[in-house]
């Protein structure tokens, strides 16, 4: 019922993403699954979408529309650590999954970038998070991005689930992705306004998935 919520939301306020609906679902479903397992998810993406990068872990990494108390086994180990930091420590933290943008690590990149290959930046932090089993959600909005393809041609050599999210066309990710979520626009900026509601929706499905509302 919720996840028909989140969705009739989204299509209420975006009708051009209503055949989006189902595809959104199963990536959520996978992302969740991941993270179930004890796997991981790597983000990454050009320009606007690197900053949807940055975005998309943030939402991941602590509560986004529910608050995400640890749990009392943690919140008694953090007190027995330290009884009066761990108090405000077991308060205050939250809950979160292992999701990593891989747009965030300048020095990484720039010394990949400038002693192999400026079209590595991605693929080489694929090879060292990624196992098995993970995720990687590769944003861009031709479709085309080189690091990204490279990126996701790493992963799947890894094993790992692909999820695109691209421009109409899907460019040359799309046979290449397991999941593609190719939104109906063309123009770079156009492409970024419907990025967000569906990555939003994407995080809320989630979060409800792996979370209770807690009060």
């Amino acid at each position: 019922m919720e996840n028909v919520t989140v969705l009739s939301d989204l299509v209420e306020r975006y009708p051009r993403l209503k055949a989006k609906k189902e595809v959104i679902i199963k990536a959520a479903d996978m992302i969740a699954s991941c993270f179930k397992n004890g796997g991981k998810m790597l983000v990454c993406g050009n320009g606007g979408s690197s900053s949807d990068s940055d975005h998309i872990v943030g939402e991941l990494m602590k509560g986004f529309e529910r608050r995400r108390c640890l749990t009392e086994n943690l919140k008694s180990e953090l007190i027995r650590t330290d009884e009066e930091r761990g108090r405000y420590l077991a308060e205050k933290l939250q809950q979160g999954v292992p999701a990593i943008s891989l747009s965030a690590h300048a020095g990484l990149m720039t010394a990949v970038a400038n002693d192999t290959d400026a079209s590595l930046i991605f693929a080489q932090q694929v090879v060292s998070y990624g196992n098995q089993g993970d995720v990687l959600l590769a944003l861009s909005t031709s479709g085309n991005s080189q690091n990204v393809m490279d990126a996701i041609i790493t992963a799947r050599s890894k094993r790992m689930t692909v999820i695109g999210l691209t421009g109409e066309s899907g460019g040359k990710m799309g046979p290449m992705c397991n999941i593609l979520i190719n939104v109906p626009e063309k123009n770079t900026a156009l492409v970024q306004e419907l990025h967000l509601p569906v990555y939003h929706a994407i995080c809320r499905l989630i979060e409800m998935e792996l979370f209770t509302d807690q009060k």
